[in-house]
């Protein structure tokens, strides 16, 4: 219990947390998040999502649940489990439910219509949903279950039913996908963004544990997302720029995360990219540059049709001959249009009070560095030393007006002898004072003549020495002094 020794503790342990959340996966992990804030996540989520499940399977009795897909995900609020039909036991689903987030806008009715209207969705890079539905608290999806896994999983060479963490925290190998591979995906990607930005369907869930592989095909998964108001994944970081204020930047922006991570095999470190390792191509590289660099996160994101007409995508032949059907209804359009413009709007308070509080901790780590305490202490000096010197000028001052009111005409000259000063002799050590004058008092003299100081002396000597006293008017007085008696 030594105070140096729980010190250095501390500095360790605030070293270690800082390196944690840091780190984009486990900053989202369920253990940091309980370490760091028990209270808020000390609901055991695995049984709730297991009490929502069984009461759904009362009036669904031909669904039954195999076995619980643990943290197969990355969502706290959002659990796995392995399903099959009684009738169809070899055939393999995959159900997930998740609670309701902070972004959602729509209704519970139209809720509750929109996502069972995903099923009727047909795309040929959009994942099948065989069944969906939701209430007022959460909503429940079932899709075919994949053995070949996500785009993520072909990156890290992971086995799709194993943790998420144990994924993909801390790849053994590192590999980016052919230059094929990077075209192919991307231009799929890049098609089914299009369509859904046509439809006014908000997405911005893009990462690559959300594309499924179907063979040569990638199709998007979690349709549902946006719609149940979850954050991104990766909203840490779009949320620092300000330019990226609309979910059609937001997919661009996750684009640029997913193209980055296909072409080296691992996310990038930072954001914004300063420089990019060698790719297999340049364009790939050209791309990458007008997503994730500087310049670009200033000036704002390109629309997915430039991407799509960029020499990395635009020779891409695409075989798939399914046309794309989802049929939105007008009013759910209408809904589906403000629910977008609500979640964009609280993305853009969040990213000015980020911008906000930034700017304070800037400022706040600028005063306080060493460098700025050294210049406040020289400035000090100077402002103290420049406030001492101009205080002792102008007490100089005073003191110079003080003689030089209270001296002789020797050494004060004046100009003028308007005002007639005591009489004075040659040997007398003291002036008497002179009695008071009445305003109408003549000068004792017409004017000194002012040609030289010495002259202008003499004849205020002069006029001192001739002066007469009898010569004054005398002056009547009024005594108001005395009580008055009436």
């Amino acid at each position: 219990m030594e105070r140096e020794f729980i010190a250095e503790r501390q500095k360790g342990l605030q070293a270690y947390l800082d390196v944690i959340t840091t780190h984009h996966i486990l900053s989202n992990c369920e253990l940091v998040k309980k370490f760091l804030d028990p209270n808020s996540y000390s609901v055991n989520y695995t049984e709730i999502a297991l009490q929502h499940v069984s009461m759904f399977f009362r009036s669904e009795p031909k669904w039954e649940v195999v076995e619980p897909l643990k943290d197969i995900g990355w969502r706290i609020r959002k659990k796995y489990f392995l399903m099959k039909i009684k009738n169809q036991p070899k055939e393999r689903l995959v159900l997930s439910w998740a609670d309701l987030g902070p972004d959602k806008y729509l209704s519970d009715r139209d809720l509750q219509y929109a996502v069972k209207l995903l099923s009727s969705c047909s795309h040929p890079y959009i994942y099948k949903i065989t069944f969906a539905t939701a209430n007022e608290s959460s909503a429940l999806v079932i899709r075919p279950f994949s053995e070949k896994g996500t785009l993520k999983d072909l990156i890290y060479k992971a086995k799709p039913k194993d943790p998420f963490l144990k994924k993909y925290c801390n790849p053994k190998k590192i590999q980016g996908l052919e230059l094929q591979q990077i075209k192919t995906y991307g231009r799929q990607i890049l098609e089914v963004l299009k369509f859904l930005h046509e439809k006014g369907f908000p997405y911005g869930h893009l990462h690559s544990a959300n594309v499924m592989l179907d063979g040569d095909t990638c199709k998007l998964l979690d349709l549902e997302n946006s719609l149940l108001g979850l954050p991104s994944f990766y909203r840490s970081y779009f949320s620092q720029f300000r330019k990226i204020n609309t979910l059609e930047g937001v997919d661009v922006h996750c684009f640029g995360h997913l193209l980055y991570e296909m072409t080296y095999g691992r996310p990038p470190d930072t954001i914004p990219v300063e420089s990019f390792p060698p790719a297999p191509s340049v364009f790939v590289v050209s791309v990458l540059e007008s997503i994730l660099t500087c310049e670009a996160l200033k000036n704002g994101m390109p629309a997915v049709s430039r991407l799509l007409q960029m020499p990395l995508f635009s020779d891409v032949l695409l075989t798939n001959s399914e046309k794309p059907q989802f049929k939105i209804p007008t009013k759910l359009k209408e809904a589906l249009k403000i629910s977008k413009e609500c979640i964009e709007k609280r993305l853009t308070e969040e990213q000015k009070l980020i911008h906000q509080h930034r700017r304070l901790t800037r400022a706040q780590s600028h005063h306080g560095s060493e460098e700025e305490k050294k210049k406040r202490k020289i400035l000090a000096r100077k402002k103290s030393k420049r406030s001492a010197n101009e205080s002792g000028e102008e007490h100089s001052a005073k003191y110079s007006n003080s003689n030089n009111s209270a001296g002789s005409g020797a050494s004060s000259p004046l100009t003028s002898p308007s005002s007639p000063t005591p009489p004075s002799t040659a040997g007398a050590s003291s002036i008497p004072p002179a009695p008071p004058l009445p305003p109408a008092a003549p000068a004792p003299s017409t004017e000194v003549p002012m040609s030289r100081p010495d002259a202008s002396r003499g004849a205020l000597l002069s006029s001192i020495q001739n002066f007469q006293k009898g010569t004054l008017k005398k002056t009547q007085t009024c005594d108001y002094s005395a009580p008055r008696i009436s």
